[in-house]
């Protein structure tokens, strides 16, 4: 099973489960519930999540789906609003995310994308959450490389992760963010692996390259493109799957080692931007 190392040697799954707008219908609930446990079952006990999802609804509905699993075992992350991300709000924040999901502790808490709050401000308090107890690592997302050399000039060099909107299709965070994180000993984390825009969604999976490397290996297209981002060591990604069907596509990526020949096919009809080009997001 594929993984990746964190810097200080903490080893977790290069494919996770994410769960933007999940928890906010009923009439899921219980879909949702069980894609959740059959991927903790199957390896992909990397759970991603937020306060900003269904304001909270997200996090209680891991909560209930990781009640009654061996908590060490899991790797639950969650993410701050920028505007909870100082003194006066964090440390709520963060309770109150531990509350709903249940467990005393988070693996990974993010701040979701820059705010107005000093980042020597939230630096100064997740090394402080750190010492707490309250969560054991620490990372950005949305940060682009000035915003991350802003981060080390407040102290920040405890970031572990920038999560950032990266996929076969959007390859800009190659150029420059990438290699970044690398020589500083940080994980790019992949949210929206598999593209939202359902026409470029389109063009990825209907190319004769991806199609090929889809029949060698016998899956299917966007299980190719979970491959391409996880053949880098350094990356890890956190699709979300709300039916056990889907959970079940990507639990097997992470069993599929792509050749270095196949990675230059799809990187070649995909490539990197050859200059600087804005962070993507969403």
């Amino acid at each position: 099973m594929k993984t990746v190392r964190l810097n200080d040697g903490t080893i977790i799954p290069a494919l996770g489960q994410g769960t933007w707008e999940m928890g906010e219908d009923p009439v899921k609930h219980d879909q949702e519930l069980e894609a959740l446990r059959y991927g903790i079952e199957h390896g992909m006990t990397l759970i991603d999540t937020a306060e900003m999802y269904g304001e909270g609804k997200a996090e209680q509905l891991v909560g209930e789906a990781i009640r009654g699993y061996d908590r060490s075992k899991l790797y639950l992350g969650s993410k701050v609003y920028p505007w909870n991300a100082g003194r006066d709000h964090i440390f709520t924040s963060c309770e109150q995310s531990l509350k709903r999901l249940g467990t005393d502790y988070l693996d990974l808490y993010l701040l979701h994308w820059r705010g107005d709050v000093p980042l020597r401000e939230t630096v100064s308090c997740m090394e402080e959450l750190v010492k707490k107890g309250l969560i054991h690592h620490w990372g950005v997302s949305n940060f682009d490389v000035s915003d991350m050399e802003d981060l080390m000039a407040a102290g920040g060099e405890g970031c572990v992760t920038d999560q950032v909107l990266y996929h076969l299709g959007s390859r800009g965070v190659e150029y420059d963010l990438v290699p970044w994180l690398k020589g500083h000993d940080m994980l790019t984390m992949s949210y929206s692996p598999l593209v939202r825009t359902v026409e470029l969604r389109k063009r990825i999976v209907t190319h004769p390259a991806v199609k090929k490397v889809a029949a060698d290996h016998h899956m299917t297209e966007t299980q190719v493109m979970l491959a391409f981002l996880i053949h880098d060591p350094t990356v890890f990604a956190v699709p979300k799957a709300s039916t056990i069907e889907h959970v079940k596509m990507n639990c097997a990526v992470l069993d599929v080692e792509l050749s270095e020949s196949e990675y230059a096919l799809l990187s070649d009809v995909f490539p990197v931007p050859d200059h600087k080009v804005e962070l993507d997001m969403f």
